[in-house]
């Protein structure tokens, strides 16, 4: 029995020994690099653009107007509410009005009174011209009468006059908008004395639809600008102006909703600060704008027929600048300083260092490394995207690789069905 554990003992450790032989035998276990990650590639959209400057400025409103008690008196009325738009002529603010219905009434008494003498002078000079003719009354009498007729027509005119004042004090007592607007909160109450030791005011009226927009433009860009209206033909001169548009968004706005055109530029350039004061006028009929607001502006350079705009997110920075990543034909990555452009929609212009034929990595960025090999897969950017700056948009382009995967796929799915 001894004998036979023994042996037995003997072959298990024979067999541990061989086991442990085979594993340690590296033979089959060679290593296996893992496959490259997969990204998208894309090539540069190649459509035309429109050339902007991009600048900021402020909006001013195109009228602005301090509402004023011209007459002295008490406040009556408050006959809007504050803010509110109102409409040209409007009555804002009642004035006392019965002192100056008085002096209307006084300069009118006035005035029947003075029209009466005219009437009775008139006669009496008519009588002393007749009575001339007939050689029965002297020159003399013809004179006085006259002058006294003379002095009645000057009587009615000034009479006149003083109607009319107290015409125009009456007409102050009701303060009317003078053009369309927002009105201020008012200043005064109703029972306050108004315009004791001059005018007194009493709210301010805010013309905003359309807006003035203000901003300046650098020497460089004025010049730049007239040789782009020169190619079309155009002077920028206070004629041409008018036909150059300008566009306005807000801080924080990717886009620029508001439309206008440019409505002045300053005649000469600042000296001290090498700028061109200009001037653009917009729609505003929301009153979605207010004045003094800080914009962004815009205004067209030129058009180019064929710009390469790339996605915006596959652009990085570095401290050399910025740049794209783009896979070569041995599918390795390389990394490719450009020149930004302005932005279109999810899409940026990009103004040189990039081909045409450049597959631009677009997706998985963060896995393309540059020297480094990836498994692309080609997209192509779609145009309606730079209309859309909502939608990032791409576009799967059949590939042999694509098909491939496409390929196995589908072999995964049936094997998966296959099985019970």
């Amino acid at each position: 029995m001894r004998g036979g554990f023994s042996q037995g003992l003997q072959f298990c450790g024979v067999l541990v020994c061989t086991i442990s032989l085979q594993a340690c035998d590296g033979s089959n276990n060679t290593y296996v690099a893992p496959p490259p990650p997969k990204v998208r590639v894309a090539l540069p959209l190649q459509q035309a653009v429109t050339r902007y400057f991009e600048l900021t400025g402020n909006t001013a409103a195109i009228n602005s107007v301090d509402i004023e008690a011209r007459v002295q008196g008490f406040v009556e009325s408050i006959d809007y509410r504050d803010g509110m738009p109102v409409k040209k002529d409007t009555q804002l603010f009642g004035i006392q009005s019965n002192t100056y219905q008085a002096q209307v009434d006084q300069a009118q008494a006035t005035l029947a009174s003075a029209q009466a003498s005219q009437v009775g002078a008139d006669q009496e000079y008519q009588r002393q011209l007749n009575l001339t003719k007939q050689k029965v009354t002297t020159q003399t009498a013809l004179d006085s009468a006259k002058a006294t007729l003379d002095q009645a027509n000057a009587t009615i005119q000034n009479a006149k006059a003083s109607l009319d004042l107290a015409m125009i004090n009456l007409g102050y007592t009701k303060v009317l908008a003078p053009f369309d607007g927002l009105v201020t909160a008012h200043l005064v109450d109703i029972g306050a004395l108004v315009g004791v030791s001059g005018p007194t005011k009493l709210a301010t009226i805010v013309q905003t639809d359309p807006l003035y927009v203000n901003f300046s433009v650098s020497e460089p860009q004025v010049l730049m600008i007239k040789r782009g209206m020169a190619a079309q033909g155009r002077t920028f001169t206070q004629t041409d102006l008018p036909a150059i548009p300008v566009e306005l968004g807000l801080q924080g706005e990717a886009d620029y909703p508001f439309k206008g055109h440019l409505d002045y530029a300053s005649p000469q350039v600042d000296s001290s600060t090498g700028t061109l004061s200009v001037r653009g006028i917009v729609d505003n009929k929301d009153h979605a704008l207010l004045p003094g607001l800080f914009v962004r502006v815009r205004v067209p350079l030129g058009h180019e027929d064929k710009a390469l705009l790339v996605r915006d997110d596959a652009i990085g920075t570095n401290q050399q600048g910025s740049y794209v990543l783009i896979v070569g034909k041995d599918e390795a990555v390389e990394q490719k300083l450009v020149k930004t452009g302005q932005r279109e929609g999810p899409l940026r212009v990009i103004e040189s260092g990039l081909d045409a034929g450049d597959w631009v990595v677009t997706e998985g960025i963060q896995q393309a490394i540059p020297g480094s090999k990836v498994a692309p897969e080609k997209v192509a950017i779609d145009a309606v995207a730079t209309a859309n700056a909502s939608s990032n948009v791409a576009t799967t382009i059949d590939t042999p690789q694509a098909d491939a995967s496409k390929s196995e796929a589908a072999k995964s799915d049936t094997a998966k069905s296959d099985t019970p």
